[in-house]
């Protein structure tokens, strides 16, 4: 068996295999599966090497793979509304971002709500959460039996780690740290008597895309391959054309791509939050700096322009982005390898997924929020043994809605009547019911906001997406045909062929807001369908 050595985590003993054996024949009844849920921040499904993307086989992510070959692998796997905390909201809730309040960043997430780890913590699990919380101060309320969390959205090198005892400044790597608590807590801390559950949130690969210094020089000189979409004219797309997160234009030289001032300097260009570097240790900041002057002395030294220059910012991105998520893989491992070693694997179901996708230069961009696909597409793998076929690959559209009544299904544990979601157990079998969810409905709020992505709703079906932008300054519709356009470059909500599809669409879509209860936004008149020849943008 594959080992992965982390060199900033310091692994207590193993329990014996005989230990965990025999506290589950102690056990009364059926042994309920125990969860191991690890989610990510913005990791697209194309950096994750079992989707089999061009990046991710120059930048594999082997151990992540493995959920995929001892489980299955989602290949239509969307968020309803992509950013970080309405999604992690969502999941918790299993509602849709309008139904449980958290629309946009910077609201307050109510620990009195009704969530899935409570439920099942009340049920007889013992539960645990580390790493990004992000929805309010702490889970504190929540109900978990142990926690500790990163403040806010957190910061790589030496984050301030907020626990029931306060808060304070812990020196380590991040997705490191976060690893060496879960692992900690499942030997160590965890009540062996109970089945449990256990959250482990990464905030990598979360801009500003920091590898751990192991890492940092680990795709340099790696070449990959640009977009065919990277230089994108956004014709046709107002909204598309509006949008402030183009890596070679609206990303901080300084603080995302690390760029410095002048060949032999390590001072940075301009870096709008000094913080995350400032943070390291003396030590750190001197490695980090070794470590990047040879690359950094080189674009100096060509002084690029133009599209030399963006080609080049596109590069660097993905050095660093696909450095930060080497790490997150590395945690997987160990954490996969203690279930393996102690025979826990037997009986708990592990998820791998993110909090929603994110672009790797296709369009241009980097982040995410928009309906188009690198957005609202997440990964979701997922293991269960002698209940999920290793290596099953499935179709069918799930949304972040369907995660926590999963859990609650496999565990036999009652859920709320308000959860919007559905169950995957009804997905694991040969074919999916005649009845699963055909399309999956998508509403983004966040404007004004980072990123200038205008508020939009939309439904995404099998082969077309048709999407309604609106504010003050932007009114439009699209329409995408997904099989003959899967990049998402023709808008053809003016195209008189379409009339028949975009009248189906917008009635399909008038009943998924009804369904979910959504009437935040505009409403949607079925007269005078065909929208006007968007502008030239």
């Amino acid at each position: 068996m594959r080992r992965i050595l982390i060199a900033a985590i310091v692994a207590a003993p193993l329990l014996t295999a005989g230990t965990e054996a025999a506290a589950r024949a102690a056990a009364p009844g059926p042994a309920r599966p125990n969860i191991v849920y690890i989610m990510s921040d913005d990791h697209a499904y194309q950096a994750i090497s079992a989707y089999g993307s061009a990046v991710s086989n120059l930048a594999p992510t082997p151990n992540i793979d493995r959920i995929a070959r001892n489980g299955a692998i989602f290949t239509n796997s969307f968020v309803g509304n992509s950013l970080c905390g309405p999604s992690r909201a969502t999941l918790l809730t299993g509602r849709q971002s309008h139904a449980h309040g958290f629309r946009q960043n910077g609201a307050t997430f109510d620990n009195n709500a009704w969530v899935w780890p409570r439920a099942l913590s009340e049920a007889g699990y013992t539960t645990a959460m580390f790493g990004k919380w992000h929805i309010n101060y702490s889970p504190a309320g929540i109900g978990f039996d142990d926690w500790k969390v990163l403040d806010d959205q957190g910061e790589y090198y030496n984050p301030d780690i907020i626990t029931p005892k306060g808060r304070s400044v812990v020196e380590g790597y991040a997705t490191d740290l976060i690893t060496e608590y879960s692992l900690d807590w499942l030997k160590n801390r965890r009540d062996k008597s109970k089945p449990f559950a256990i959250l482990i949130h990464h905030k990598a690969p979360h801009r500003n895309f920091m590898p751990a210094l192991r890492h940092v020089q680990k795709y340099q000189g790696v070449s990959f391959p640009l977009p065919a979409n990277y230089f994108d004219d956004y014709r046709g797309r107002k909204a598309a054309a509006a949008q402030e997160m183009n890596i070679y234009r609206d990303m901080y030289e300084g603080h995302d791509l690390k760029m410095t001032v002048a060949a032999g300097s390590p001072q940075l260009r301009y870096n709008r939050w000094p913080g995350a570097f400032d943070r390291m240790t003396h030590r750190q900041q001197a490695e980090w700096d070794a470590l990047m002057q040879p690359d950094n002395d080189r674009m100096n030294a060509a002084k690029l322009t133009g599209p030399d220059m963006a080609r080049w910012k596109y590069q660097r991105y993905m050095q660093q982005y696909l450095g930060t998520v080497a790490a997150v893989d590395e945690g997987v491992g160990a954490v996969l390898d203690y279930l393996e070693d102690s025979g826990l694997d037997r009986n708990t179901i592990v998820v791998y997924t993110s909090d929603q996708g994110f672009y790797l230069g296709e369009h241009g961009w980097f982040d995410k929020r928009f309906i188009y696909e690198e957005s609202m597409r997440t990964p979701f793998l997922i293991q269960y043994p002698g209940h999920i076929r290793p290596g099953s690959r499935v179709a069918a559209p799930i949304q972040n809605i369907d995660y926590a009544p999963t859990f609650l299904d496999f565990a036999g544990v009652k859920g709320a009547d308000t959860i919007q979601g559905r169950s995957l157990r009804a997905l694991f079998g040969a074919r999916p019911p005649a009845d699963w969810r055909k399309d999956v409905y998508y509403h983004y709020y966040e404007y004004p906001g980072f990123h200038a992505v205008r508020a939009h709703y939309g439904v995404r079906g099998e082969r077309y997406k048709l999407v309604r932008f609106y504010g003050a300054d932007v009114d439009e519709w699209e329409l995408y045909d997904l099989k003959t356009d899967p990049g998402e470059m023709h808008n053809r909500i003016a195209d008189p062929a379409m009339g028949r599809v975009i009248t189906a669409l917008k009635t399909r879509l008038i009943a998924l807001r009804r369904q979910y209860g959504d009437d935040t936004g505009p409403a949607i008149a079925l007269t005078n369908l065909r929208q006007r020849r968007p502008a030239r943008s």
